[in-house]
């Protein structure tokens, strides 16, 4: 088993060497944000979607963008709006009266890398068609089934702060996203960066392509080998199933929990965890690995009750306490 490990550790190194490159590519317009950045890398090697929530004017669109062009893949940004019908989305039949026939005309979905942006401000309808496509990778127009392009990664923004004309994400959606992004501030000294290097009237640098989609394919290959050791296994079930039954843990959570994390937050947490020690060019998960990557799972799979919303106790509060309180192998 031994050697099998370090056999993997071998091909983890070689084959992360891109995520360095895809980085320092980024980072050539997006001041700091290394969080973000590697979180939507995470995304990307895991095959899930992303979720991000922060105030306007933090570079989450513009990461975004960054991501799609040093990957060489497609790239559609689709403005949520209320009026925006599943058509403006997915596609629709035209008619053609010349010869009495259908055709299809795709939507903006048929892209490598979606960008969502203010996602709930769209209606249950089009949040409806986005689920068919986030959950099985595939869109219906008509009576025919059009597959979507691989590697296929949306990744939406929601404003936490303006609320007023906006459509609360379902439950069953939110839960679809591998990750929920928490996008903070910059620090004094990044803001400083931002002011010399973007407070000018001339466009922004070009990116660069510096990896293909094909790499970030054959990259979920080896990610889908690294590692996990059994313990870690346990470890992971262990902090999902504190968020359902917290008194099986000593964990005094019980009226503050409305409803625990489902069994996707399993196979998320355990894939993110891969993906996260792969960037870091290990061909094992660590504690730390799992620990790194929970609150990005957990937070939007938690429903606080209103116990907890009484005494100001959210989802990320929770979850940290969750894994104070799980022990660690």
């Amino acid at each position: 088993m031994d050697a099998g490990i370090t056999a993997i550790n071998e091909r983890v190194r070689e084959g992360s060497a891109f995520a360095y490159r895809l980085r320092e590519e980024i980072a050539t317009v997006v001041v700091g944000q290394r969080y973000l950045v590697d979180r939507l890398l995470i995304g990307l090697l895991a095959n899930g979607h992303v979720l991000l929530e922060g105030v306007p004017g933090l570079a989450k669109t513009l990461s975004v963008k960054s991501l799609a062009q040093a990957l060489q893949a497609s790239f559609r940004r689709i403005q949520f709006t209320p009026d925006l019908l599943p058509a403006d989305l997915i596609g629709t039949l035209v008619y053609s009266p010349r010869d009495g026939t259908f055709t299809t005309k795709r939507g903006p979905i048929f892209a490598q890398i979606v960008l969502a942006d203010e996602i709930n401000r769209a209606p249950a309808k089009v949040q409806s068609a986005l689920l068919e496509a986030m959950q099985e990778r595939q869109v219906t127009i008509g009576e025919e089934t059009h597959p979507l392009p691989e590697p296929f990664l949306v990744l939406a923004t929601q404003n936490p702060i303006e609320q007023e004309g906006t459509y609360p994400l379902p439950e069953a959606q939110v839960d679809r996203f591998m990750l929920k992004l928490r996008i903070t501030y910059p620090s004094r000294e990044e803001e400083r960066q931002i002011l010399d290097r973007m407070a000018t009237t001339a466009p922004p640098h070009e990116i660069r392509p510096v990896v293909s989609t094909a790499d970030v394919l054959a990259a979920r290959m080896l990610v889908d080998q690294v590692y996990v050791d059994d313990k870690i296994k346990e470890y992971i079930v262990d902090l999902v199933l504190a968020t359902r039954d917290p008194k099986a843990f000593a964990l005094d959570l019980g009226p503050l929990i409305e409803y625990g994390a489902s069994p996707r937050a399993t196979l998320a947490l355990a894939l993110a965890a891969r993906a996260h020690a792969f960037l870091a060019g290990r061909g094992y998960v660590t504690p730390q690995d799992v620990k790194s990557i929970a609150p990005d799972v957990l937070r939007h799979r938690i429903v606080p009750s209103y116990e907890a919303e009484a005494e100001d106790v959210d989802a990320d509060e929770l979850v940290q306490r969750v894994l104070d309180g799980v022990p660690v192998p």
